[in-house]
């Protein structure tokens, strides 16, 4: 008996491997899955300006990175005595203008860098609901929490983040041609804009992803949502909000995002490495026992045995 929906997946090319690089950009769900890269110990940059929700924020973060613009005072405002930029996302602030500004510039330098050597970017989109500053007319990534009187709320069409897709590849493409480019929609449901709003909102991202990777080889998507809404079609994989999921459920795509692009030589050093991960995690009852240096010892070794086929790997 059959009792899930199965979403067809298919393997990709090129494989991840330990000597490609990855960025992944966008909502909290690319968060997820960066954190899963960082676990593993991939070499993965994760959202350098912090969760990005919509299209228009990953095509601003992208031109600043790939075009070598910089952030000036002028870009920086000041609310509830901390230092904020629209572009980022609420966690980049600081209390000087000048240290924000540091920051802001010191991340798009590490993002060009990391981007021109990156093999796979993964951009995944959360919603098509954008909020314009009525004093600006500007779309903003983050409305900081001022108050939404400030703000016109605008829902992106089909249109308008097709183009919006297609300026970031050229970003992307500007200083390295040869990355493939992944795209997700995330499975988190933004209840805030409305049940509706928010299945409105995923319609047009989908529409529009699906327009764009159509047009290239390189161009993939991962169907992350349709996991989600269809094999995992139940609210025990959501958390108690009911509009993130579970723990279990991040793990299970996880596991079937490896069907599609981890190559068996890969997956037998993940597991190497989540061995040494629960091993260094494992909290003894008697730490200085005779056993438990032991214990020890033999991790470093495995560790250093690691270390010696990936220079890059760190513990």
């Amino acid at each position: 008996m059959n009792l899930q929906t199965k979403i067809p997946l298919h393997p990709q090319d090129p494989k991840i491997d330990y000597d490609y690089k990855i960025m992944s950009l966008g909502s909290c769900f690319a968060d997820n899955i960066g954190e899963k890269f960082a676990y593993y110990k991939f070499q993965a940059l994760v959202n350098p300006f912090g969760v990005l929700f919509h299209p228009k924020a990953i095509e601003t973060f992208l031109w600043m990175a790939t075009q070598d613009e910089r952030y000036v005072a002028n870009d920086l405002f000041n609310f509830n005595d901390r230092w904020h930029c629209f572009d980022a996302h609420s966690k980049i602030t600081a209390d000087s203008q000048d240290e924000l500004l540091e920051t802001l510039n010191a991340k798009l330098v590490e993002a060009k860098a990391h981007l021109e050597k990156t093999t796979h970017v993964f951009i995944t989109l959360g919603t098509a609901w954008v909020y314009r500053l009525k004093a600006m007319d500007m779309v903003v990534a983050n409305c900081h929490k001022i108050p939404q009187k400030e703000f016109d709320k605008e829902l992106l069409s089909v249109e308008e983040i097709s183009q919006c897709l297609q300026n970031c590849l050229h970003f992307i493409r500007s200083i390295n041609s040869e990355c493939t480019i992944i795209f997700t929609v995330s499975p988190v449901r933004h209840s805030k804009d409305g049940f509706i709003e928010n299945n409105r909102s995923k319609a047009h991202l989908l529409t529009a992803i699906h327009e764009v990777v159509s047009q290239e080889e390189r161009l993939n998507y991962f169907p992350a949502y349709e996991i989600v809404m269809d094999e995992l079609r139940d609210y025990r994989f959501y958390k108690p909000d009911m509009l993130h999921p579970t723990e279990t459920a991040i793990q299970y795509i996880w596991e079937r995002f490896m069907e599609v692009w981890i190559d068996e030589k890969t997956l037998v050093t993940m597991g190497k490495i989540e061995e040494i991960q629960r091993g260094s995690a494992h909290r003894p009852f008697q730490p200085n026992s005779k056993q438990h240096q032991i214990f020890l010892q033999n991790l470093e070794e495995k560790k250093r045995l690691l270390q010696q086929e990936y220079s890059f790997l760190s513990f």
